[in-house]
């Protein structure tokens, strides 16, 4: 007994198109699909049905009238709230607010007014059957599979414009890193229009930006990189973000640092066994000392020096004082140590042994590994600040 209406109390024509087109067809129905899972790819999806935030916050209330936690075909799925129950569900949204979303979510299909001969929502009982008046869920359950389609192509492009967001930022962050390397190797260069274009990147990465224009931003970056990569005859293909490639290179790079740590514990018993006194000779340099890593960059790539000293570190001064403290704990002695400051200057020899405390574990002779980097930088051969950026593009 009973007539289940399929056109809304009032009867405009905009209405009653928004009413048919909304109507799920009969074929179309699923096995019994949990709601809130509907509403959770509903939610991933809502840019595809053209619905926002608070229209998802008012379905979510509409769905919490519904008793089971289950939408199923062959049951009634008619609610019948009031329109102030509605609100105060929907956690204290005006009336005229929540009418305006209703009337998105019939727009979009996925809720049908079952309105009664006089516009009111009620539900009452006929010989036992159960008639009800008010928004019907069933366009949700039947279109629960085109929802979560939806979904899945939302979720994969939010995980693509993530990769690419990633991507660029690291390509900044190499791009500023190497222009400031640049202007102390190489002050002719144009680090200038580098700087501008890593900060430019920068401005434009805090914005909420499509895949398209996240990958001309990475191409610009790529190819600016690759420009500047050539000032330092570094490989680009270090830069990659091959796991394998990585691996490689950062078991070429512990192989050279042993092989370099042998040579200078060699070197340095020689040393020992020809001159009884190896400190005298070692503090005269033979050439100007290289100038030392921006600071910038020393304590944000060499954060291990934190960890030893209790006092900040925001100055050049604050890091040497650092410095002199922690060196008698690496087991440096103070020959090898003058001799260093004298051969680098303070900064520099600082920086160096912030960069040896990075990765203390792979150095088995720190005394004779500093011995040796002293001597190539008193042969002109040795700067800290490419010591670092190896470290910087190793952390990467």
């Amino acid at each position: 007994m009973g007539y289940t209406p399929i056109t809304p109390f009032g009867r405009t024509a905009e209405a009653v198109l928004a009413s048919v087109r909304a109507r799920p067809q009969a074929a179309d129905a699923p096995c019994p699909i949990d709601k809130w899972l509907i509403l959770r790819n509903l939610t991933a999806a809502r840019k595809a049905f053209d619905l926002s935030d608070r229209d998802i916050t008012l379905l979510q209330a509409l769905l919490s009238f519904h008793q089971d936690a289950q939408l199923e075909p062959f049951r009634s799925l008619v609610i019948h709230p009031s329109n102030e129950t509605i609100c105060a569900r929907a956690g204290g949204m005006a009336n005229s607010t929540m009418r305006r979303h209703l009337s998105r979510l019939v727009a979009a299909g996925l809720l049908i007014r079952r309105d009664s001969p006089n516009g009111k929502r009620y539900a009452r009982r006929v010989e036992g059957a159960k008639i009800a008046f008010g928004f019907d869920l069933s366009p949700l359950l039947h279109r629960a599979s085109e929802i979560a389609e939806r979904a899945e192509e939302a979720r994969a492009q939010d995980a693509r414009i993530k990769a690419l967001r990633e991507t660029a930022s690291l390509l900044r962050r190499d791009l500023a890193a190497l222009a400031d390397l640049g202007r102390i190797e190489y002050p002719d260069g144009p680090w200038d229009a580098l700087s501008d274009l890593a900060r430019l990147a920068a401005r434009d990465l805090r914005r909420k930006l499509d895949a398209e224009t996240l990958e001309q931003i990475e191409a610009t970056l790529r190819e600016a990189l690759a420009r500047t990569a050539r000032f330092f005859d570094l490989d680009t293909t270090e830069m990659s973000s091959s796991a394998a490639q990585d691996e490689q290179h950062q078991q070429k790079s512990l192989k050279e640092s042993l092989d370099s740590e042998r040579a200078a514990k060699d070197s340095f018993t020689a040393d020992a066994e020809s001159d009884p006194c190896p400190g005298v000779a070692e503090e005269i340099a033979e050439k100007p000392a290289a100038p030392p890593p921006p600071l910038r960059l020393v304590l944000g790539t060499c954060s291990e020096i934190a960890v030893f000293t209790a006092d900040p570190i925001h100055d050049w001064t604050s890091l040497i004082r650092a410095a002199e403290k922690i060196r008698p704990m690496t087991g440096i002695s103070d020959s090898a140590w003058q001799a260093a400051k004298a051969a680098m200057g303070l900064e520099q020899a600082s920086a160096t042994l912030c960069a040896m405390l990075q990765r203390f574990s792979e150095i088995r002779n720190p005394g004779g590994y500093l011995r040796h980097l002293t001597r190539k930088a008193r042969e002109g051969s040795f700067s800290s600040t490419r010591m670092v950026m190896a470290l910087d593009r190793r952390a990467a």
